[in-house]
């Protein structure tokens, strides 16, 4: 893997099948499929693991920097979007650690009460994740003097 352009959209979909996969977490969860449930939320933190692994390669290996681009309209919101999102995702996977062995280890009280707390927030980061590639490498030219300037 030594094309830095391979890993943005990499990242960006293992964010959005994370998303998915809580999603879909959920609805087996409220469908009384707990079996559905643990199998769903396990896969979506394995993705997230993927993704972050990938993410930490990238931007270690490749040392990029993408500088948003776009709208001097839309600076504020996606920085606030940014913020939000990296200060998040460094709880994320503390929380999913804490939920997800409270899950396995039967203890279904505190199990929900983490799970109330750490659902928002781990697709609160997913989806923000994929919007900031959408801002960054879609929607905008952000992108565009990112590679220029790595050696090929």
């Amino acid at each position: 893997m030594d094309d830095p352009a391979f890993f943005p959209p990499l990242n960006a979909a293992l964010n959005g099948l994370a998303a998915i996969l809580l999603l879909a977490g959920l609805w087996r969860i409220k469908a009384g499929d707990e079996a559905g449930h643990k199998k769903l939320m396990l896969s979506a933190f394995a993705v997230s693991v993927l993704f972050l692994c990938s993410y930490l390669y990238y931007h270690l290996h490749f040392a990029v920097s993408v500088k948003y681009q776009g709208a001097d309209w839309g600076r504020v919101a996606y920085l606030l979007m940014l913020v939000t999102h990296i200060t998040l995702a460094a709880a994320v996977p503390f929380l999913a650690l804490r939920t997800i062995w409270l899950g396995l280890n039967n203890s279904r009280i505190a199990h929900r009460k983490w799970a109330r707390v750490t659902l928002p927030i781990w697709l609160y980061v997913s989806v923000t994740g994929v919007t900031i590639y959408l801002v960054l490498y879609v929607f905008t030219e952000s992108s565009r003097h990112a590679f220029e300037a790595l050696p090929t």
